[in-house]
């Protein structure tokens, strides 16, 4: 062999390598159930809406809550955002319920709803050490991250990319768990 194709094959390898590498790092596809946190109870944190008035993550407990972590700038997050929507149309005011919690800051937030709005509340959260979404496991602290926690306030599942209307759907039929 040539040394070009040595170095062609030296070069694929190692992209094959750090792939490899980076796709165990940051499983943006993944739902995963086998998190750290699973059958933990959510931490007990508060968190303003866009009008400041402060919300505990406890006070959901009794409805299965997605919490879904995303910010303005995020586009994998926008493009979710509107199935996300749709299921919590498609629940009301049943089981469960949808919460966005956005790593960002509110003017920001705010000026993204008005071009985007939803039909779920929207909390936000901490940006500085810890983060919210770093206390619930976004360990990568990449964005979109969701979390489906229980009726009784334990997490269920977790995952880290956006959500598909497919997983949407997984997660909120009944049966995933015994709530």
């Amino acid at each position: 062999m040539s040394r070009t194709n040595w170095l062609i094959l030296t070069l694929a390898l190692l992209a094959a390598i750090a792939g490899g590498y980076v796709g165990r790092r940051h499983p943006h596809a993944s739902l995963s159930m086998d998190s750290p946190l699973i059958g933990q109870l959510v931490p007990s944190l508060v968190l303003p809406d866009l009008d400041g008035k402060p919300h505990a993550l406890n006070e959901y407990r009794g409805h299965r809550v997605v919490l879904n972590f995303w910010a303005s700038w995020c586009g994998p997050c926008l493009q979710e955002m509107p199935i996300l929507a749709r299921a919590q149309k498609n629940v009301g005011d049943r089981l469960p319920r949808v919460i966005g919690i956005a790593m960002d800051d509110s003017v920001s937030v705010r000026r993204f709803l008005v071009a985007h709005a939803v039909n779920y509340p929207i909390l936000l959260g901490q940006l500085s050490p810890p983060s919210t979404s770093l206390l619930l496991g976004d360990t990568a602290e990449l964005l979109p991250y969701s979390v489906l926690v229980g009726a009784d306030g334990r997490i269920l599942a977790t995952h880290m990319g956006a959500l598909s209307d497919s997983q949407v759907q997984q997660w909120l039929k009944p049966g995933l768990t015994a709530d």
